[in-house]
C-alpha cells in the first residue's frame, strides 16, 4: 500500500457513485481533514483507488465548490451559409435550442470538470424558464438559488452562426421581471464556497455578493462583458477580471482603434491579482503583477464560437483552484474554450478533462 501527498490532480479519476472528477486527493483520517479544512462530514468521503501502475490508495476526496450569480438564458441557434443582407431571406441549414448565459455556461464547464456548482439568478414562469432550469439540472448544477418570477418572461437569445467561420451574431432579450436582489440571497451566502463568479448584469446583487465573499476570503471573478452601470465598482472588488474585447474597448473608449496593451494597462488599475482580455481567434492578453503576456488561441475546426468566452471563464477558475501558475491557468482555459467551438451551441462541445490535456501536450 502506497501513500501520496495532497496534490491537485491533472487527470480525471472517477468513482462509480458520483462520476465526478476529483480536485483534491489526500491520505489521513477524516477528522484530520475536517480539522485542516474546516470541512463538514458531508464534504469528504473515503474511496479506494487502483492506479494504472497497480498501486492502491486509500484517499479522501474534497469536492471544490463554485457559486455563480448572473445570467441564464435559453439560446435558439441557427446555422446559415453566410449572413444575409438586409431585407432578404435566408434558408437555415441547422437549428437547435440549448441552455446558455455567461455564468450558467461557465458553471456547466466547471461541473463537467468535477466541481460542485451552485447557480443564483432568475427565470420567468414561461416555457423558456422551465427549459433553462432543466438544462442546469442536466449539468448537475444546484439551482436552489434560481428564483422563478411569476407572470414574467425568461432571458432568451437568437444566435445566427455562419457555417464556414463559426462566427456568430447574438440577438438577446433580458428577462422581463426585476433582477435578483441582495435580500433574496441566503443569509449565509456564499457559505463554504471555494470561488464566486459574477457577470455584473444584476449589479446590486453582484456587488453585495462580492462584498460577502471578500469578508470570507473567497476569491471572486468578474466576467466583464460590457461596461454597464456598477461594473467598474464591481471590478475593483474582484480578485480576477476576465473581460471581452468589447468591454476593454468601451473601457478605454478608443472607438474603432482597439489597442489590447493599452486596455490591459487600464484594467490593471482595478487592483485585481490578474486581469485578462479574451481576443477571439487572436488568443488573449493577461496582466498579473508586473508581468504582461499574450496567450495564442488553439487551432481547431470551428463550428460555433457561442459560449467560448463563458467556457474560458470556467477553465480559468478550474486552473486557479488547482493553484497553477497564471500562465498555465490561461493556457488551460484557452484549450478548454477552443475545444468547445467544435460543436454547435454553448455547452454541447464542452470537453472532458482528458481531451483538454491531449490538446495541451
Amino acid at each position: 500500500m502506497q501513500h501520496c501527498q495532497r496534490v491537485g490532480l491533472t487527470k480525471n479519476i472517477y468513482n462509480e457513485k458520483y462520476r465526478k472528477c476529483l480536485s483534491k486527493f489526500s491520505i489521513g483520517s477524516q477528522n484530520e481533514i475536517n480539522d485542516e479544512r474546516g470541512m463538514k462530514e458531508e464534504d469528504v468521503e473515503f474511496y479506494f483507488f487502483v492506479t494504472r501502475q497497480g498501486y492502491g490508495y486509500w484517499g479522501i476526496i474534497i469536492f471544490m465548490k463554485v457559486a455563480g450569480l448572473g445570467q441564464c438564458s435559453l439560446d435558439n441557434l441557427f446555422v446559415v451559409d453566410s449572413f444575409p443582407a438586409p431585407d432578404t431571406k435566408k434558408e437555415v441549414i441547422e437549428w437547435t435550442t440549448a441552455g446558455g448565459g455567461p455564468v450558467a455556461t461557465a458553471l456547466a464547464g466547471l461541473s463537467r470538470l468535477g466541481m460542485d456548482c451552485f447557480f443564483y439568478g432568475i427565470i420567468g414562469d414561461d416555457e423558456a424558464g422551465g427549459k433553462i432550469a432543466d438544462s442546469l439540472r442536466l449539468e448537475n448544477i444546484d439551482i436552489t438559488g434560481l428564483l422563478k418570477r411569476p407572470v414574467s418572461d425568461s432571458q432568451v437569445a437568437f444566435i445566427a452562426v455562419e457555417k464556414n467561420s463559426g462566427k456568430r451574431t447574438i440577438f438577446w432579450k433580458r428577462p422581463s421581471a426585476g433582477p435578483l436582489k441582495p435580500d433574496e440571497l441566503p443569509d449565509d451566502f456564499p457559505a463554504d464556497t471555494d470561488f464566486l463568479l459574477v457577470d455584473g448584469l444584476m449589479a446590486e446583487a453582484s456587488i453585495y455578493a462580492a462584498e460577502k465573499a471578500r469578508k470570507k476570503n473567497i476569491p471572486v471573478m468578474l466576467d466583464a462583458g460590457r461596461v454597464r452601470k456598477g461594473m467598474i465598482e464591481l471590478a475593483q472588488m474582484c480578485d480576477y477580471v476576465v473581460a471581452s474585447e468589447e468591454f476593454a474597448g468601451e473601457l478605454i473608449n478608443n472607438g474603432n482603434s482597439f489597442e489590447p496593451e493599452k486596455a490591459i494597462m487600464s484594467m490593471k488599475s482595478f487592483g485585481a491579482k490578474a486581469v485578462t482580455i479574451t481576443l477571439g481567434d487572436k488568443g488573449s492578453i493577461t496582466a498579473s503583477g508586473n508581468e504582461i503576456f499574450q496567450t495564442p488561441a488553439f487551432k481547431v475546426d470551428v463550428a460555433d464560437t457561442t459560449g467560448a468566452g463563458d467556457v474560458f471563464h470556467g477553465g480559468y477558475i478550474y486552473g486557479l483552484l488547482q493553484k497553477w501558475d497564471i500562465k498555465d491557468v490561461v493556457r488551460f482555459a484557452s484549450a478548454f474554450a477552443a475545444l468547445k467551438c467544435k460543436e454547435l451551441g454553448g455547452r454541447a462541445g464542452i470537453p472532458a478533462l482528458e481531451e483538454v490535456e491531449d490538446l495541451l501536450k
